[in-house]
């Protein structure tokens, strides 16, 4: 999964200075109210990569991306911990081998982008967490 992998989303978006340190705080990936936006995004701009009719939403993406900066650094994140977790190749390995469950389990394959179509129409549809990042072209 491409998308998955660059995490492009919030990657180009983190960061500038801040504090650093260790902490005994959890990692992102625990965090629910940081960690599912941010998948649910990259679902969907993945969904958008591998179809030629739809495109993801970018300044949507970016806005909440910086929302999701800032919920984390309320959090007691600091930059470096937030930029770690973003490039952890760990966590783009989570990333991906969930989405790539997700979509196997909806029936997308890179080999038929047709059925990645019809996934981002459905989310689209449902106004899901993911068709909301997902526009027609």
């Amino acid at each position: 999964m491409k998308r998955l992998i660059s995490a492009a989303l919030l990657g180009s978006i983190v960061l500038a200075g801040g504090a650093g340190g260790a902490s005994a705080k959890p990692s992102l990936r625990e965090v629910e109210e940081i960690y599912e936006p941010l998948y649910w995004a990259l679902v969907a701009f993945e969904i958008a990569d591998a179809c030629d009719s739809l495109e993801g939403r970018k300044l949507k993406g970016a806005t909440d991306g910086w929302a999701l900066v800032r919920k984390a650094r309320s959090l007691g994140y600091s930059n470096e911990e937030i930029r770690a977790f973003l490039d952890s190749d760990e966590e783009k390995a989570r990333m991906r081998a969930r989405g790539d469950a997700y979509f196997k389990h909806k029936g997308a394959s890179h080999e038929n982008p047709e059925t990645f179509c019809a996934l981002g129409r459905a989310e689209m549809e449902r106004n899901s967490q993911i068709g909301v990042y997902l526009r027609a072209k």
